[in-house]
């Protein structure tokens, strides 16, 4: 078969991957990590027929202004803020995401962190590897939070929210949640969980789990004002986007004592680190790795590869990538 079409993989990836890919088209894949500028990806992309990217990758216009080769973009994340999804549809690319592969891994490192801050695992750790356990300890040294029978909150009540609500069962805890909408009254019996506003969320929330997507309007969306209404008692954690917390005022609420603890995957502005979230006993940092198990990251890849070909009229989906985020792009095909 003649491969007169040629994709960019911006990162390295499994070779079982990139192998289905090399099947239909020729590739030309990065050996490392890098963060590249916009002039860097416009001259990447301008050469190709397709690419595979990462959330580090931002895509506006300015990158594919007057690129007409390029027909697909396939980001390697269910998130898509990297994209400006209306500046590939008028320029005729087609934009896919990988969601549901990575839901299920997501909801158990939501509960690592979880577990991981409200019993100051990581700072107990370090103690512990610092040799300091053969001074002594007292009877009320390393006092975290309890979780079986604690009210859960999830803010942000879709696929990841709700396997992340299913597991509370095990803990015995009730599970509220706010979202622009009320799930259906089946789903929130599956979940076990009960709507409730935005205020009432934060007031009764022992444990608040955050898994809305970053928008406009979920910038900050847990800033001071709501930091201060939750309980001083209350942990929480942020698998979903940074920049949807204020870090700033995170730091701040912590080192006053005004919240017990926060598990952290994502920042503001990542890899970079607000200053005082690192000096933070209280705080569990880990650098953006829910998705980060074997299984879950292949079948991320493998659909991210599925979209591209199937957007360059490949494979058995052809012509119909399986997430393509803007169908409008294919106007009546």
């Amino acid at each position: 078969m003649s491969k007169q079409q040629s994709v960019w993989v911006s990162r390295p990836l499994f070779p079982e991957v990139l192998a289905s890919l090399a099947q239909y088209v020729d590739v030309r894949v990065e050996t490392r990590e890098a963060r590249r500028t916009p002039e860097q990806l416009r001259t990447k992309l301008v050469k190709v027929d397709g690419a595979i990217i990462g959330l580090g990758d931002r895509i506006d216009a300015s990158v594919v202004a007057g690129n007409r080769r390029l027909k697909a973009i396939a980001n390697l994340a269910v998130g898509y803020n990297n994209l400006d999804l209306e500046a590939l549809t008028a320029a005729g690319i087609q934009a896919t995401n990988t969601p549901d592969v990575l839901t299920q891994t997501t909801a158990d490192y939501a509960w690592a962190l979880l577990l991981a801050a409200a019993r100051r695992v990581s700072s107990a750790e370090r103690w512990l590897r610092a040799g300091r356990w053969r001074g002594g300890m007292r009877f009320d040294d390393w006092l975290g939070v309890d979780l079986y029978g604690k009210t859960l909150g999830i803010l942000g009540m879709g696929r990841i929210g709700q396997a992340v609500a299913r597991r509370a069962s095990g803990f015995d805890m009730p599970v509220i949640y706010h979202n622009r909408s009320r799930l259906p009254e089946a789903v929130e019996r599956e979940c076990r969980a009960r709507w409730v506003d935005k205020a009432q969320l934060l007031q009764h929330a022992d444990h608040l789990v955050l898994v809305v997507p970053y928008t406009a309007q979920t910038h900050h969306a847990i800033g001071a004002a709501e930091l201060a209404q939750m309980k001083r008692t209350a942990v929480l954690v942020n698998i979903a986007r940074g920049g949807i917390v204020d870090d700033a005022a995170l730091a701040v609420a912590l080192r006053e004592g005004r919240l017990a603890a926060a598990g952290l995957d994502v920042f503001e502005g990542e890899p970079a680190l607000h200053p005082a979230l690192r000096e933070l006993e209280s705080a569990v940092l880990s650098p953006h790795i829910a998705s980060a198990s074997a299984d879950t990251r292949r079948a991320m890849a493998q659909l991210a590869a599925d979209n591209l070909l199937a957007a360059l009229g490949h494979g058995p989906d052809a012509g119909r990538p399986p997430s393509l985020l803007n169908p409008a792009v294919l106007g009546g095909r």
